[in-house]
């Protein structure tokens, strides 16, 4: 994932001001680096950071100490799956599409944990693991259907249930909806 480590920390806090504190505190605890830092409506930043597993855990046990009440969702991943990264920065193209798989989260982190636990799950392309807009989180994977079956199910599963918007999978999609998921 990184030049210095496979695993990442994922920090959501809802106050701006404070994500940038914490994030401070996160930078100079550990040595990590910032992978992702974004302000997101409704005043929320996102921040990803990147290392060695021990690395990533003290910084975020920092971030999460100094954000307190502001953090709406956080998580850390050992062994970052080879297709998350690509995923979480846009839509990965695909030349053709089977069984589509959708996994819908109230916020950010859980839809990118939820990847993560997807595609190591089946064997399957993430195509997306991301921001949508309102600062949900959305997952889009393909495969055939019983991969994409257990893929969405995993994923799901490491989802808290009041995050869960929705969790689908389309058995084979229309030649269309490929244009419109890239």
């Amino acid at each position: 994932m990184t030049d210095i480590g496979p695993s990442i920390g994922f920090l959501e806090v809802s106050s701006l001001a404070k994500g940038y504190e914490a994030l401070d505190a996160m930078l100079k605890k550990a040595a990590v680096e910032p992978l992702i830092v974004t302000a997101v409506p409704r005043g929320k930043l996102l921040i990803m950071i990147g290392g060695m597993l021990a690395d990533v855990e003290q910084s975020m046990l920092a971030g999460l100490e100094l954000a307190g009440k502001t953090v709406v969702d956080h998580f850390t991943i050992q062994n970052v799956h080879a297709q998350l990264p690509a995923a979480i920065k846009g839509r990965v193209r695909v030349d053709a599409i089977e069984a589509i798989g959708l996994i819908e989260t109230k916020e950010v982190a859980s839809a990118i944990y939820a990847g993560d636990a997807a595609v190591k799950a089946a064997a399957v392309t993430l195509i997306e693991a991301r921001n949508q807009p309102g600062a949900k989180g959305l997952v889009v994977l393909t495969g055939d259907v019983g991969a994409v079956r257990a893929a969405v199910a995993a994923g799901a599963a490491t989802v808290k249930k009041e995050m869960l918007i929705a969790d689908i999978v389309i058995p084979y999609g229309h030649k269309g909806l490929l244009k419109q998921l890239q």
